[in-house]
């Protein structure tokens, strides 16, 4: 009896760990804001983007997104990256080289890896929207991430 109750309290103890891992890992990821409001998305509006795509949280955003992408570009890519659309190359998105996984800074919720000391600092260095164009901008963008090509399906 008391190694039935042993078992059943290890169950119980191993259960609520797992659920905390689980409300842990909940917590670390950054909420998906809309590029254009800066307010949480809702999947129901959304636009074509470098073959992934970018979701909005209103319907009259996706409209000033497409009048203006350049303006919203360095969020759109952001957003790729936080949505697991767009995964790192392997290359600092400062420089274009190699990078070093142990010169990574978070960025927006986004542990993006760089070459070196000198590009890890300069993106420590910045905040905010600053931090996000510096990393996430068109041209930096296109060095350090990529949208994978999708597979097709034999059905296709």
């Amino acid at each position: 009896m008391k190694k039935l109750a042993a078992i059943l309290l290890a169950g119980v103890i191993l259960s609520i760990g797992l659920v905390n891992v689980q409300a842990e890992e909940e917590k670390a990821k950054p909420e998906v804001k809309c590029p254009v409001s800066g307010r949480p998305i809702d999947k129901e509006h959304s636009v074509a983007f470098k073959k992934a795509e970018v979701y909005f949280c209103c319907p009259n955003c996706p409209a000033a997104f497409k009048e203006n992408k350049g303006k919203f570009a360095a969020k759109a890519n952001h957003q790729l990256v936080l949505t697991e659309q767009a995964k790192p190359t392997g290359k600092c998105p400062l420089t274009g080289r190699p990078v070093d996984e142990s010169k990574q800074v978070d960025v927006a919720g986004v542990e993006v890896s760089f070459c070196c000391g000198n590009c890890q600092g300069k993106a420590a260095k910045a905040t905010g929207d600053e931090q996000i164009t510096l990393v996430f901008a068109n041209k930096a963008f296109n060095k350090g991430f990529e949208v994978p090509k999708k597979e097709k399906k034999a059905d296709e």
